[in-house]
């Protein structure tokens, strides 16, 4: 059973909804939101999201809730529930308090002047971003040693799945990624920054006096987490594999990196994307020669119009 006061948070794809406050407000005026409401039931959450967004009940979906928070609300503690909702669809149109929305990238939320920033509470300004970090997830960046990504994600995989005290934190990290094009870093899907700092053995950042007393062992070659949520459309290209032909357009200047005719010059005559080949003819052979191969067996090295 929820407590009755809630915040829900609202995805599409890879969004997060925001709505402004009015300046009228009672609480909070003026700031960014999720959908505040009261409701005890996944459908009395659903049904006040409706009516706040424009979003109709059916194109909304109730994916789960986080531990609740005690907020001071002017004299009074209230206990808020953070809920997590997904949507079918972007078009939102603002209701009730609300007088403005936003969908933005999670990894911006920190832009963003939320409600609960303005109350005398520690932590007052992260209090909406961890809320969300417990229905959601942000991105981490593991700074590593040049050429150990590969172990060091490994080894992470490791110790959450292993049997120490690191298998507390399955439910804080989400995923481990190391992107081939990305050299140095790995990055880690978590509910907070410090769960990725416990799982390196790097708690307390690079701050000596916060690490004092901590029982931790660094993981070889993790330096440390970058400070901060990563915003995804700076992340995403770097996840998303390039085609081998990528770059590669016909009347390029390729030098052949592999093979019998390693170091051969060649001009591109066809890019087959399909199939991820390309046709090039040899022009610095006494008799032409066409041949056909794999787009990482070339390095362009002067293109189109150069």
């Amino acid at each position: 059973m929820m407590s009755e006061a809630f915040v829900a948070f609202v995805r599409f794809e890879e969004k997060l909804l925001l709505l402004k406050r009015s300046e009228q407000s009672e609480y909070f005026s003026g700031l960014w939101d999720g959908v505040w409401g009261v409701g005890a039931t996944p459908e009395e959450v659903l049904d006040r999201v409706a009516s706040s967004t424009g979003i109709p009940v059916e194109s909304l979906h109730y994916h789960g809730s986080g531990p609740e928070r005690g907020i001071d609300m002017g004299g009074s503690l209230v206990d808020v529930i953070p809920v997590l909702v997904v949507a079918d669809t972007e078009d939102v149109e603002p209701a009730g308090i609300y007088t403005n929305a936003e969908w933005i990238d999670p990894g911006n939320l920190k832009e963003f002047r939320c409600i609960f920033s303005d109350i005398d509470m520690e932590n007052a300004e992260g209090l909406f971003r961890e809320m969300y970090g417990s229905v959601g997830a942000f991105l981490y960046i593991v700074k590593t040693a040049i050429n150990s990504e590969q172990r060091v994600a490994n080894e992470m995989h490791a110790r959450l799945h292993g049997s120490g005290s690191m298998t507390s934190l399955q439910g804080e990290i989400m995923s481990i990624l190391h992107p081939t094009a990305m050299r140095g870093y790995v990055f880690v899907e978590s509910s907070a920054q410090h769960h990725v700092e416990k799982l390196i053995g790097r708690s307390g950042g690079r701050d000596p006096s916060a690490r004092r007393g901590l029982n931790q062992s660094p993981l070889k070659n993790a330096k440390n987490v970058l400070p901060g949520e990563a915003p995804l459309q700076d992340i995403l290209p770097y996840l998303i594999p390039k085609a081998v032909t990528s770059g590669i357009e016909v009347g390029c200047i390729v030098e052949i990196v592999t093979g019998a005719f390693k170091g051969e010059k060649a001009r591109i005559t066809s890019v087959a994307e399909s199939k991820e080949e390309v046709s090039m003819e040899l022009y610095e052979q006494v008799i032409p020669m066409t041949l056909n191969m794999r787009g990482d067996h070339v390095r362009v090295i002067e293109r189109v119009g150069e």
